[in-house]
């Protein structure tokens, strides 16, 4: 056989081969195994143009949305503040010390009292209207005496607060001495997980710089406040891209750089954002009143967990607990009282306490609603109108006094108890915890060293006999968990105990 026929009949069994071996392949995917035997290279090509990619640039669209984000300088004046410390020890009037550094006192003492000083802050923000708001966060401009905007341009302007609104994180400024800005728009629809986004901002001072990355995630609550419903993004978002926006692909803007989870202060990949929905009335109603109103029922609610909806009998952790109503308040007067759980609002569902707060807040004060709940296992609904959410009170706890009086050690949960009337600051109704194992049960659901326990079961206790006995009937009604309702402070709130933990 000649050299030239070996080659060409190599040629044809490693074809063959090829062949079969794509056919086996596709197979094993659930592909055509024909197509690839009979045409492998074209099958490949077919599959490669159908993977899906990202944009080819967004230069289009940061060309367009840049001019209209800017830079937020802003100076504050800190307090004034008298230290009265040495190496990080307080010193007491009097102390040897102290008199030492008095009698030396200079410019570096560090008893000296400080002068005010001068601060200055950055970070960003969007023009939103031809005539010059511009979109912020809170902690960007709180405590500012002087706030300038800089464009893209690189000219300044003067600005003033208009509103700000804490428990978002939201701040609205007006560029001073009008003019005709570049300006960008709110997206109308919510960004789904796994869509392009694009933040612009000024990440340390550097001007604006554009990043990109997808939504990770949405609805997240990240403890900064009592409304969090964040976006979360992978684009990079730094130190100074507080209140910047993120745009999606068509230049619309989702959401306002609010945070970010960083160990080491940089991105990480995890960034999150005031969604637009909510950042969007917001503003507008600082633009119009300054200020913000939030609807209020006068409710302390907490969520169902599995163990609080077995002992109440309920089929799911759906819903909002009331674990208190406040005096003269809308629920109060309506009839709602602790054990409720409030499972829907306008005939919408109420997935925990969170998304309550959130509705309720939302739709403002002098608003009638229907409030649908759960009590004794039966669905009831009452009708009220919304108040205006006062400012927030902070719950104080009451100290503890251990006195000789009738106590009651219930051993399985690991708490000691005594009557509330006999513990100085504890009030005249319940049963106080005087003493709580860390390691026990009843530590492990919650409860602490100064609780009152009002109720359990549903039936008011003023004896830790009573507390005893109404977990012994809720054992033996077949309960794997009695609901206790628990005092501290002004906060009230529930906890569910498992039956089998007796003392």
């Amino acid at each position: 056989m000649s050299l030239p026929a070996r080659e060409s009949g190599f040629a044809r069994r490693a074809t063959l081969r090829a062949a079969l071996l794509g056919a086996v392949a596709v197979v094993g995917l659930g592909g055509a195994a024909a197509d690839y035997a009979l045409a492998p290279h074209q099958a490949l090509a077919q599959t490669q143009t159908t993977a899906p990619s990202g944009p080819a640039s967004f230069a289009d669209i940061v060309a367009r949305v840049k001019p209209a984000v800017v830079s937020v300088k802003v100076k504050m004046v800190e307090k004034q503040v008298a230290n009265n410390s040495f190496n990080g020890l307080p010193l007491r009037p009097g102390d040897p010390l102290e008199r030492f550094f008095r009698r030396f006192e200079g410019p570096n003492s560090p008893l000296r009292k400080q002068r005010p000083r001068v601060g200055e802050a950055l970070g960003s923000g969007f023009i939103i209207s031809p005539d010059g708001y511009v979109v912020t966060n809170n902690h960007v401009v709180e405590n500012a005496t002087k706030v300038t905007i800089t464009m893209n341009d690189g000219s300044t302007h003067p600005a003033k607060i208009v509103g700000t609104d804490k428990k978002t994180d939201l701040a609205l400024l007006k560029i001073e001495g009008g003019g005709n800005f570049p300006h960008v728009d709110w997206a109308s629809a919510t960004p789904r997980v796994g869509d392009w986004v694009i933040a612009v901002g000024n990440p340390f001072g550097l001007g604006g710089t554009v990043t990109a990355g997808i939504v990770s995630a949405r609805g997240r609550d990240i403890g900064a406040g009592p409304y969090d419903d964040f976006l979360q993004i992978d684009a990079p978002v730094n130190r100074g891209n507080s209140g910047g926006p993120t745009f999606n692909t068509q230049g619309q803007v989702v959401g306002v750089n609010t945070a970010i989870y960083s160990p080491s202060g940089g991105s990480v990949g995890i960034g999150f954002d005031i969604p637009a929905d909510l950042a969007r009335n917001i503003i507008s109603e600082l633009q119009s009143k300054g200020s913000v109103q939030r609807g209020w029922i006068g409710v302390q609610i907490q969520p169902v967990t599995s163990d609080i909806a077995d002992s109440l009998g309920l089929k799911s952790t759906h819903g909002a607990l009331v674990a208190d109503t406040q005096a003269n308040s809308p629920a109060k007067k309506a009839g709602i009282h602790s054990g409720d759980v409030i499972t829907k609002v306008n005939n919408e569902a109420v997935k925990g306490p969170r998304e309550l707060a959130r509705t309720i807040a939302g739709l403002g004060p002098d608003k009638h609603v229907t409030i649908t709940y759960m009590r004794n296992g039966q669905e009831k609904s009452v009708n009220l109108v919304l108040g205006t959410l006062p400012a927030g009170k902070q719950a104080k706890a009451s100290s503890v006094k251990k006195e000789k009086s009738e106590r009651s050690a219930m051993k399985g949960f690991g708490v000691t108890l005594a009557p509330a009337n006999s513990v100085p600051g504890a009030g005249s109704k319940g049963v106080v915890v005087t003493n709580i194992d860390p390691d026990g049960v009843a530590a492990q659901k919650g409860l602490r060293s100064g609780d009152v326990i009002l109720e359990v079961g549903g039936h008011a206790v003023s004896k830790p006999s009573e507390v005893v006995a109404a977990v012994d009937a809720a054992k033996k009604a077949g309960r794997k968990a009695v609901l206790l309702r628990v005092k501290n402070g002004d906060t009230t709130r529930f906890v569910a105990l498992a039956t089998s933990k007796t003392g």
